[in-house]
């Protein structure tokens, strides 16, 4: 494991971090959730996060421009508030939306992005794959090629939104976009790597390097997505 270039944040008492492993979703019922549960939050919220993967679907970030989508074919396009272009999500990718309190971190957004791709970044040297940042476009790299995709939204200090982990996963729809609006960009993922195919796996890399990077204590919080079970699918094995 690499050593992160951000220490944690030292308390006698970490906060809990809410963790939600959500299975198999719609990516319109997870937004709608977030957004519910970000604008319900008071200061006494727990901060959470989600895990899932998403049923196939492109999303356009704010900034999308239509001329990056080439051929979606019989995947649905959904225009998103988050930052960013446009990305696809699909099985056996890992999404993980953390649902934090800026102002409670003391931390502003251009740190909460470094920090959550070094989240990524040390999470794959479990497996030793060596990935890195590009400046000006984020996410993580590995040899040039996008394993890690990241976009966010802040609402009121409190963030939605997050990062996408390419595991084992069919990598084609990628090839029907330009991938965060880069001609050509090439993806990766952990299992072509030396990495394993078991999302649990890559998850629990993830939820042991947010906790050190922000200071937190993991805490299994039920299944369930807060505010909206309605298009729920069953969770994938």
């Amino acid at each position: 494991m690499t050593v992160s270039p951000f220490p944690s944040p030292v308390s006698q008492f970490p906060r809990p971090l809410l963790i939600r492993r959500l299975g198999r979703q719609r990516f319109e019922t997870t937004w709608r959730a977030m957004e519910a549960l970000t604008d319900a939050r008071d200061d006494g919220t727990p901060d959470e996060l989600w895990l899932l993967e998403h049923e196939p679907v492109f999303t356009l970030g704010q900034a999308g421009k239509p001329e990056h989508l080439l051929a979606p074919g019989d995947i649905p396009v959904v225009p998103t508030n988050r930052g960013g272009q446009v990305t696809y999500h699909g099985p056996g990718q890992i999404v993980g939306y953390p649902l934090f309190d800026l102002r409670r971190l003391g931390i502003g957004v251009r740190e909460f992005v470094r920090r959550i791709e070094q989240v990524m970044i040390d999470a794959v040297a479990d497996w030793n794959i060596v990935a890195e940042r590009r400046e000006g476009a984020p996410g993580i790299y590995v040899a040039g090629a996008k394993i890690g995709a990241l976009g966010l939204r802040v609402r009121h200090g409190c963030t939605f939104h997050g990062l996408a982990l390419n595991v084992a996963m069919d990598l084609e729809p990628f090839q029907r976009i330009n991938p965060c609006g880069y001609k050509g960009l090439r993806v990766a993922q952990v299992l072509d790597l030396g990495g394993p195919s078991r999302l649990a796996d890559v998850e629990d890399a993830l939820v042991r390097e947010f906790c050190r990077q922000f200071g937190f204590a993991a805490r299994a919080a039920d299944p369930v997505i807060p505010h909206s079970e309605r298009g729920r699918t069953p969770a994938s094995a």
